[in-house]
């Protein structure tokens, strides 16, 4: 199935579609998303649009941006959203891949506005334990750096380091 990424930038993505990559069923074609427009920033954690470029480019996939205003509500998300994925579906893609782990409701959502328009899902983290998910995305040599943090959790001395044995 012709698929596309929908890319974070960050672990969860990454790790997703190295798993995704050994599904021979899958042929991951594109890269998709979301970008603060006003700030040049991945709407999900606020990386760089330069680093994005940079992800896309060591990958070599292509790289389909959603620009999003300053602060879009649902309407102007859900409105932009169709239209890069209907222009996507004329292109010949017929599935979505997540990073996602949990958040049923996410999960939802997402399934919900794609089966609108015959776009199917594939989630190839979903439910598995992340204590052994990020053991495996460090075992399998991934690096990855801290570039935002909740401060209810971790205070922002976290941000910024390498995600290694010492940091778990």
């Amino acid at each position: 199935m012709k698929s596309y990424m929908n890319w974070s930038g960050g672990k969860d993505s990454a790790l997703a579609m190295y798993k995704a990559l050994s599904d021979p069923n899958l042929q991951i074609e594109k890269l998709l998303t979301s970008v603060n427009a006003v700030y040049d920033r991945v709407s999900m954690h606020g990386v760089r649009r330069s680093l994005l470029v940079q992800q896309a480019a060591a990958l070599g996939l292509p790289l389909e941006t959603i620009e999003l205003p300053e602060q879009p509500g649902m309407k102007d998300y859900e409105e932009l959203m169709q239209n890069k994925i209907n222009a996507l579906k004329k292109e010949g893609f017929e599935n979505a891949l997540f990073g996602d782990i949990f958040l049923e409701d996410l999960r939802q959502y997402r399934e919900q506005q794609l089966d609108k328009i015959n776009i199917k899902t594939t989630f190839p983290l979903w439910k598995m334990d992340t204590k052994e998910l990020i053991k495996e995305f460090l075992d399998l040599g991934f690096k990855t750096i801290v570039v935002c943090i909740n401060e209810k959790f971790l205070d922002k001395s976290f941000c910024g380091r390498i995600i290694d044995e010492s940091f778990i």
